[in-house]
């Protein structure tokens, strides 16, 4: 059986890519969307269903070794676990992987994706401190933005007194400016 597995790691992202550059008619698919790599595999719910089904002699095929995870020694471990069941791991590019030189190429590779998680990371956590610094210097972020997160998506207080005049629930505040009735809760509720 052949199968295929698709991860992304946020929600405004597509498996689509994914399942164009594997170009084939699978049995089965599984998929992640919105699940990071740093996830450990079987934690993750469609990884976790696939553990369940794969069998001996099943081919998993996936775009690149970093969509099974972006830890090392996850991404190790699960290729071990797949090669142990008699599970066929084809990554694109790279080709059916084997015991030995194949597991040496994992194990690279695996880093190279721990590496770059990392990375991430850190260049997050600078941006973020930039943004601090700047902000609190010039009340402006390093990128103009006037607040550190998403911008407030309507004045909490325009909302509130518009509420109140029109005597409106939360579900006619909501169509009334376009935003989501939780939206409305968090922004009229008392002081």
């Amino acid at each position: 059986m052949r199968i295929a597995y698709y991860r992304v790691s946020t929600r405004d992202q597509s498996i689509e890519a994914q399942r164009h550059a594997l170009g084939g008619s699978f049995d089965r698919e599984f998929s992640d969307e919105g699940v990071s790599g740093a996830v450990m595999a079987k934690e993750r719910p469609g990884f976790a269903k696939l553990l369940e089904q794969v069998r001996s002699g099943d081919t998993l095929c996936v775009t690149a070794l970093d969509r099974l995870g972006r830890d090392a020694l996850d991404v190790q471990a699960t290729v071990r676990r797949l090669m142990d069941d008699g599970v066929i791991l084809n990554v694109r590019g790279l080709g059916p992987i084997a015991k030995g030189v194949g597991e040496i190429i994992v194990a690279v590779l695996a880093q190279v994706a721990d590496l770059e998680r990392q990375r991430i990371a850190q260049r997050t956590a600078e941006g973020r401190a930039a943004a601090r610094m700047s902000l609190e210097a010039t009340g402006r972020t390093h990128r103009g933005k006037a607040s550190l997160g998403r911008p407030k998506a309507v004045d909490g207080d325009l909302m509130r007194s518009w509420r109140q005049t029109n005597k409106a629930s939360i579900a006619e505040t909501a169509r009334h400016f376009n935003v989501s009735p939780a939206t409305v809760k968090r922004n009229t509720k008392p002081s």
